[in-house]
């Protein structure tokens, strides 16, 4: 046990250094036209050394937010804000599916077209297949990219049986651990899986999340972008690497909401029921009402 608090202090302090010459050399890990600089930013991106950057950034902006709470909720509306922004932009793409449905069958079924074209000017034209394997995409937009707006909306379904006849205080206090002990492992889970697994499928050869640095750094020689364009079918959609980025993006946004949400929790828990539901920003009706359920 003394070991593992002793590791954990250590990679701790060791991130403000980390931290300090990853903002000082951004040629080192940002400059994808070397090899080199490419397996850096894959390495560490799914590394123990980068969990470790943004777990002490976050500590640290904690503690001075506990000095002013005027951060803390800068912080709550401004990362409830961005999943807000980004979930009501692409809700959008629930229309849009219905709306590609409609082309397609109509073009198929009554015009007994082979091939559909969409855009101004520069047509997009594939076959028929490829715009109907197409709409799982729109489909993953917004499981992955609403999923934090409809938590800041309360609109996920919340098993209540003990949290509903709890105190305010003892609510908030069950918030706060829910975000830490089960939605941040989760995020940081899903991304260490998701990260390495996008990257297979962008780049050659293969990197792994066991490749130790070294043995990156020298595959840096021969490491080319190859991203997946293979379909389910020989005329079907192929861009599925699309899916594993979303993953990736998926993880980090709910990563971020559990922040704001631990935030909104304990600033609600410590002063009292009239910061109930401060600055947030839900969806109305136009009578009103909320559209999110309670």
């Amino acid at each position: 046990m003394i070991d593992f608090i002793v590791w954990v202090l250590t990679n701790i302090a060791m991130s403000f250094w980390r931290i300090a010459w990853t903002i000082t050399h951004p040629g080192q890990w940002l400059d994808w036209s070397n090899g080199e600089s490419l397996v850096r930013f894959i390495y560490y991106g799914g590394s123990v050394e980068f969990f470790f950057a943004v777990f002490t950034a976050v500590l640290v902006f904690t503690i001075f937010g506990l000095w002013n709470r005027a951060l803390l909720w800068g912080a709550v509306r401004g990362l409830e804000g961005f999943a807000n922004t980004v979930g009501r932009i692409f809700a959008w793409a629930g229309l849009l599916m219905v709306l590609q449905q409609i082309v397609i069958i109509f073009s198929q079924r009554v015009f007994a077209a082979s091939e559909l074209g969409f855009g101004f000017g520069a047509t997009l034209t594939f076959d028929l297949s490829w715009w109907s394997e197409e709409l799982k995409l729109y489909n993953a937009l917004i499981v992955a990219l609403c999923c934090a707006y409809t938590f800041v909306q309360k609109g996920h379904v919340r098993v209540d049986l003990l949290y509903a006849p709890a105190s305010y205080r003892t609510k908030r206090m069950i918030d706060m651990i829910g975000s830490l002990m089960f939605m941040v492992p989760m995020a940081v889970l899903i991304w260490m899986y998701a990260w390495f697994f996008m990257w297979r499928h962008l780049v050659t050869p293969k990197v792994s999340a066991s490749d130790k640095l070294d043995l990156m750094l020298r595959k840096a020689t021969i490491l080319r972008w190859n991203v997946e364009t293979i379909g389910f079918s020989p005329n079907g959609f192929n861009a599925y690497f699309l899916f594993k980025v979303l993953l990736v993006v998926f993880s980090a946004m709910v990563f971020l909401q559990a922040i704001a949400f631990f935030y909104r929790s304990f600033l609600e828990w410590s002063e009292g029921p009239a910061s109930e539901d401060r600055y947030l920003d839900r969806d109305v009706t136009e009578t009103g009402a909320t559209d999110a359920a309670h």
